[in-house]
C-alpha cells in the first residue's frame, strides 16, 4: 500500500482538488525514480484522503469528478500532458476535494511538498510571502463555499497549459527527478583534473569534478544540474558522495601511480552543504571511511557563500581548518566583496577565475586585477591557483607573477580515475 498525493486547480471555476490516496501496489504498473505510471481505469487521487505530493502529467489522460453527500458523482473536468494535479497539496496536507482517475495510461512526473518548500525558501522574499498569502487565502474560500459546475469544458486546461508552457519549470522539475534517478544508481561520475606547480611542473594534487551522462540526453553540463541540484537541496547528497568517492579515489591513485602522502584532492560544496546538518561531523566521518589524512583534502567554496552567510561560514570553516582540512576559495575575483574581507575567514588558498586568466594576455585590467590578488594572497600567506590555463604564455605570465599552481588544459583536462592514474604515473612533471 503507497500514500500518493495530487490536486487539480481548476481557475475558471474556482474549484480545487487537492487529497492523499492509499494505492495498492497493483494500481500502479510502474515507477522508475518519481515517475508513475498508471493504467486506464486507475486511481489516481481519492476525494477525501490526504497527500503531500503534486503532479505533472507527463502522458496520457485523466478524468476528476466531484463526489456529492447523496453519494452521486460528477465528472468536473478532464486533463491531459503538462497539466498539474493535486498542487494543494504542496501547501497544506487538507483532504483532497476530488477524484482523479486514469482515463487511458498515465505517466506522471511527482512533485513533493517538501521540494515545493526548498524551492519557495530560495526565491525572492515578497514573491515568496505573497504566494503563500495568496494559496492560504485560496484554500480557505474553498473551504467556506460550495459550487455545483457544468461538465462542459470551461477553459481553465489551456489557461493552465499556458502556464505550464512559459519558462523552463516543468524541464528543471523532470531534470531534478533525473538527477535524483541518477544519483541512486550511481550514474554519476567523478573526472579528476590535475593541479600543477606552475615552477617544476609536478602534479601537486587534483580537482574533482562531478559528470552526468544521461542515458537518453547524454552529457548534461555541470552548470545545467549543479544549480537544479542546489535548489532542490540534492547537493547535500551528491556532495557527500562526491567526498567519499573523491578521497578513496586519491588512496587508489596515489597507491597505483607511486605516491605516498603527497597529493591532494580538492571537492567543491555549496551554501546549502554548510546548512546542513553536521556539516562538519559528517565531513569528518565520510574521510575518516577513505583513510585519508584530512591534510589532503581541500574544500573548494565560492565568495557566495562567504558573503551571504558570513558568521556561519566563519564558524563552520574554522572547525574544518582545526580538524587539518584546506579551504579553497573558487572563482575569486567575480564576487561582489571587497578584497580585504577575507581576513576574516580561516582561508588558505586562492582561485583566480578563469576568465581573468584568459584575458590577461589582452586586457591590461584582467592583468592588474590578478597582480592584485596574487600580492593580497602573499601577503596573507595563502597560496594561489589559477583555472583555466591553456596557453603557455598564460602559464608563464602567472608563474612570473608568483602564482603558485594552475590547473587547465595547458596541462590535462579532467579525467576519469584510470586515466588520470595513468597520467600522473607516467610522469612526475607535465
Amino acid at each position: 500500500m503507497r500514500v500518493e498525493y495530487h490536486l487539480w486547480v481548476d481557475s475558471q471555476s474556482e474549484w480545487i482538488s487537492s487529497e492523499w490516496i492509499f494505492m495498492p501496489a497493483s494500481e500502479i504498473t510502474n515507477r522508475e525514480s518519481q515517475f508513475l505510471r498508471f493504467n486506464a481505469g486507475d486511481v489516481i487521487l481519492r476525494q477525501g484522503e490526504i497527500g503531500d505530493n503534486a503532479y505533472i502529467i507527463e502522458s496520457g489522460k485523466v478524468e476528476i469528478s466531484l463526489q456529492h453527500p447523496d453519494g452521486t458523482a460528477q465528472v468536473v473536468g478532464t486533463r491531459g500532458p503538462g497539466a498539474m494535479i493535486g498542487e494543494m497539496a504542496l501547501v497544506d496536507a487538507a483532504p483532497r476535494t476530488a477524484t482523479i482517475r486514469a482515463l487511458e495510461p498515465c505517466t506522471l512526473l511527482e512533485l513533493s511538498r517538501a521540494d515545493f518548500a526548498r524551492r519557495l525558501e530560495s526565491v525572492d522574499p515578497v514573491v515568496r510571502m505573497t504566494a503563500q498569502i495568496i494559496l492560504t487565502r485560496y484554500r480557505d474560500t474553498l473551504k467556506r463555499t460550495s459550487f455545483i459546475y457544468d461538465t462542459a469544458y470551461s477553459g481553465a486546461e489551456s489557461a493552465e497549459l499556458g502556464y505550464a508552457g512559459q519558462g523552463d519549470a516543468l524541464s528543471q522539475i523532470k531534470l531534478a527527478n533525473e538527477f535524483k534517478t541518477a544519483l541512486e544508481s550511481h550514474h554519476l561520475k567523478l573526472h579528476y583534473q590535475p593541479i600543477v606547480d606552475l615552477n617544476t611542473r609536478a602534479v601537486h594534487g587534483f580537482e574533482a569534478l562531478m559528470r552526468w551522462n544521461h542515458p537518453e540526453r547524454g552529457f548534461i553540463r555541470p552548470d545545467i544540474f549543479i544549480p537544479i541540484a542546489e535548489q532542490t537541496g540534492m547537493i547535500v547528497e551528491a556532495s557527500r558522495w562526491a567526498l567519499l568517492e573523491a578521497c578513496r579515489a586519491l588512496k587508489r591513485i596515489e597507491g597505483r601511480a607511486g605516491y605516498l602522502n603527497e597529493l591532494f584532492m580538492s571537492v567543491n560544496f555549496s551554501s546549502a552543504d554548510f546548512a546542513s546538518e553536521n556539516f562538519v561531523e559528517t565531513i569528518y566521518e565520510i574521510i575518516s571511511k577513505s583513510d585519508v589524512d584530512p591534510h589532503f583534502v581541500h574544500l573548494e567554496i565560492t565568495e557566495r557563500l562567504l558573503i551571504g552567510q558570513p558568521e556561519m561560514a566563519k564558524q563552520t570553516l574554522g572547525l574544518c581548518r582545526k580538524a587539518g582540512m584546506g579551504i579553497s576559495i573558487d572563482d575569486f575575483g567575480t564576487g561582489y566583496s571587497s578584497l580585504s574581507y577575507l581576513h576574516h575567514f580561516p582561508i588558505d588558498t586562492l582561485k583566480i577565475d578563469r576568465a581573468f586568466v584568459s584575458g590577461m594576455t589582452k586586457d591590461e585590467g584582467a592583468l592588474r586585477l590578478i597582480q592584485s590578488i596574487i600580492a593580497l594572497a602573499k601577503n596573507m600567506k595563502m597560496k594561489i591557483i589559477a583555472e583555466g590555463v591553456e596557453e603557455e604564455r598564460e602559464a608563464g605570465m602567472l608563474r612570473d607573477l608568483g602564482c603558485d599552481m594552475a590547473q587547465g588544459y595547458l596541462f590535462a583536462k579532467p579525467m576519469a580515475e584510470d586515466d588520470v592514474t595513468a597520467f600522473v604515473a607516467g610522469k612526475r612533471t607535465v
